[in-house]
């Protein structure tokens, strides 16, 4: 254990493996070089230890400096020179180093990954591979004026337009272009022998999706064939397809493994395949005819095809791995990591029948509010971690907007899987900073049946029953309770929507005042809200029937701000008819809670020169009053500004005296519940005597509601009520009546 430690700790310092595997693989480099004699002179078709050098290079770094000037003077001790291993280590170190410096200043960090990187192919290509075989090529050049080296009788420079000058460049390419990938892989399977198991998944991972067996096979057989043909030796009986002909045919066969099989596959293989070509080269290349011409057009197609292959592999094998990412985001939601709706409605499509649960936790809408969206995400996470177990192997959670998930189940024994799956949710804990957290989960379910073409119908009925299941908490069933009651309330409440926000847009609301009278002789009118129908002579739509609805979506406070500066309108059209005219207005909790409402209504008043004390604004009890802080804020604006603000059916609201410490108002206005019987219910009367008391040390005044006797009338002028409001005191009627008898206004 002990010596596997200290290997692993020790094995990419200089004197290890950096100085040892050099001197093992460069005999292997130099056996894969190709050359032979062409008038009177050397030429290389394939010249690798450069490449393998640089390879080195890349892995260890400066580290490897040693290792190949040992390397480099083994071999080349034998040469006839005594100052032979020092020209070689020159001629290599040069090139390398000036060249790996360079890579290194453009490519900075991450510069010693796997090759196939689309960013690094442009540095890599023009630094270690064509500056380096450039400078290595021309060190050659000199070496040869200069006479460090004595080749088959080489001594002077040649033409740089020769073609035995052009091959051998080409041939220091083509080693750097196929050698370094390729030794790339060889070293690190050296240096870590697993390696092979993480390039073999790697491979296999590039491959395009659908490849086979019978294709790869059948791929093979294509290059086996071509390169046997171009290994027949030549004779008088050759055809067109034992001559270098073949060999512009091995071009796309290459290029369909490079599309198809990925660029650590098709560089790997196409590297030994250049080895075997460029080694038997005299069987395909006629040593008549033009033999010079013939060798200079099979080491151009060498370099060609190499840089051919080699940039079609890293193109197609990055738009193989960004279709995949894409396809990946596109059915995995990127901030929850979880499959999103596309996955689910792909998942439903491969099932004949599948069972669909949906969970809604809505307090995480609170939370969320709270702790921010962290929350949420980690909550879904969470979840689904905890679900993963209980569920079996295509089963799976999928992340829906909001605060919801959906579950898909297989079909069989679904009623006992789902409340399996209920029993396990309510044992879940969320954990948040240390805090141990449940949120309520409402859970309802259906079965589908493939194809699935409504799944968006279907999920908005599943989030309905969901909220079902919050009070009933037991698990709904979409077809046991029925869908059509479920989709028909879901339908008319977008119908509602939709003519609300037609009305909105048209203004076809009526607005009806009902007189508040006081016991000192000043009165007021309530502004009271109705909507048309769709048609003229429909009844009118009573403000129970669309509020809340319009609360659901949003547009509450759009109604608020129409009925406000309708009324303002009407007063400044009309202040002659009713001179010193009060209104009270009713304000939902999405005005009141909004910042700039407050200016909005200076600004109303200003445009329409209404005076403030002539509004009294209205506001109704509410768990939907959840900020405190900026209800109060823009109350206080209207008080300071000149307006009064009343609180509507107190006594029935939500924490109605717990409410009161925090909200200042002048006006208390007592439901009618407890007005209408408080002559035949001792305890109604109570309650509203203690209202009154709780009133004056307030400092409030008081509104009796549904005042419909003059025995409640009396009664509640005895206990000091200020206003009365009620079917004796005036019935509800349309606005514009007040004009026809402004006595009463």
């Amino acid at each position: 254990m002990y010596l596997a430690s200290w290997y692993q700790k020790s094995k990419n310092k200089w004197w290890a493996l950096p100085l040892v595997l050099p001197s093992i693989l460069l005999p292997i480099a130099m056996w894969c070089n190709a050359h032979t004699i062409m008038d009177g002179g050397l030429v290389f078709l394939v010249y690798m230890p450069l490449g393998l050098m640089t390879a080195f290079m890349l892995i260890f770094g400066w580290a490897a400096l040693p290792g190949i000037m040992l390397a480099l003077s083994i071999c080349f001790i034998p040469f006839s020179g005594e100052f032979a291993p020092l020209i070689a280590v020159i001629h290599f170190l040069i090139p390398i180093m000036i060249s790996w410096g360079g890579y290194r200043i453009f490519v900075p960090r991450r510069n010693s990954v796997m090759f196939g990187v689309i960013t690094l192919t442009a540095p890599r290509m023009i630094w270690l591979i064509l500056i380096n075989s450039l400078i290595f090529w021309a060190i050659y050049q000199f070496g040869i004026f200069f006479g460090w080296y004595q080749v088959a009788g080489q001594n002077s420079v040649e033409n740089l337009f020769h073609a035995r000058t052009l091959i051998n460049f080409q041939a220091v390419l083509i080693g750097c272009l196929t050698g370094i990938p390729f030794f790339y892989i060889v070293i690190r399977m050296c240096r870590n022998p697993r390696f092979v198991f993480s390039f073999v998944s790697r491979m296999k991972a590039q491959m395009q999706s659908g490849v086979t067996k019978m294709e790869m096979a059948l791929w093979a057989a294509f290059v086996v064939l071509l390169i046997s043909l171009l290994l027949l030796p030549n004779n008088d009986y050759s055809t067109i397809f034992t001559t270098d002909y073949t060999l512009t045919l091995i071009l796309p066969v290459m290029l369909w493994g490079a599309m198809r099989f990925g660029f650590l596959f098709i560089t790997t293989i196409w590297t030994v395949i250049l080895t075997i070509l460029c080694s038997g080269f005299h069987n395909y290349l006629p040593p008549y005819m033009g033999f010079q011409l013939h060798l200079a057009i099979a080491s151009s197609c060498y370099a060609v095809f190499s840089v051919t292959i080699y940039l079609m592999a890293v193109v197609t094998t990055r738009q193989r791995f960004l279709h995949r990412k894409a396809r990946r985001v596109a059915f995995i939601d990127p901030v929850v990591q979880m499959p999103n709706l596309r996955a689910l409605n792909r998942e439903l499509s491969t099932h004949p029948w599948s069972a669909l649960a949906f969970l809604r936790v809505p307090e995480l809408e609170l939370l969320g509010r709270n702790y921010g969206v962290q929350l949420r995400i980690q909550y879904k996470q969470q979840l689904n971690d905890y679900l993963q177990p209980f569920l079996s192997n295509n089963e799976n959670v999928y992340h829906l907007s909001g605060h919801e998930l959906a579950v898909r189940v297989n079909y069989d024994s679904y009623h006992e899987r789902i409340e399996s799956l209920d029993q396990h949710v309510k044992k879940f804990r969320f954990m948040w900073d240390g805090m141990a957290m449940q949120p309520q989960v409402g859970i309802s379910y259906c079965h589908i049946r493939q194809p699935v073409t409504h799944i968006y119908y279907l999920l908005g009925e599943l989030s309905t029953m969901a909220d079902l299941s919050l009070t009933t908490l037991k698990p709904e069933s979409l077809q046991q309770q029925g869908s059509n009651h479920v989709q028909n309330a879901v339908r008319n409440k977008v119908a509602m929507m939709n003519r609300l926000q037609i009305a909105i847009d048209s203004g076809s609301f009526v607005l009806m005042v009902q007189r508040i009278e006081g016991i000192r002789g000043d009165n007021y009118h309530e502004i009271l809200l109705r909507m048309k129908g769709d048609n003229a002579g429909d009844n009118l739509f009573m403000p129970d029937a669309f509020l809340p609805v319009a609360h659901e979506f949003g547009l509450s406070s759009k109604i608020d701000r129409w009925v406000l500066e309708a009324t303002l309108k009407f007063m400044n059209n009309h202040r002659e008819q009713l001179p010193g005219s009060r209104f009270s207005i009713n304000l939902t909790p999405a005005s009141v809670g909004r910042l700039q409402f407050a200016s909005e209504v200076k600004n109303l008043l200003k445009c329409y020169s209404i005076e403030p004390w002539q509004l009294i604004f209205e506001i109704t009890e509410s768990n939907s009053l959840t900020n405190i802080e900026q209800v109060n804020a823009t109350l206080n604006a209207l008080q300071n500004m000149g307006c009064r603000i009343a609180i509507d059916d107190f006594g029935t609201g939500y924490a109605s005296y717990a409410r009161l410490k925090d909200i200042n108002a002048d006006i208390l206005k007592i439901d009618g519940s407890f007005i209408r019987n408080m002559m035949t219910s001792s305890l109604d009367y109570q309650i509203v005597d203690s209202i009154c008391q709780l009133a004056r040390m307030k400092k409030m005044q008081l509104v009796a509601e549904y005042v419909e006797s003059e025995q409640v009338k009396a009664a509640v002028q005895s206990l000091g009520i200020d206003y009365v409001q009620g079917y004796l005191i005036g019935r509800p009627q349309l606005l514009e009546t007040l004009l026809e008898q402004p006595d009463k206004a």
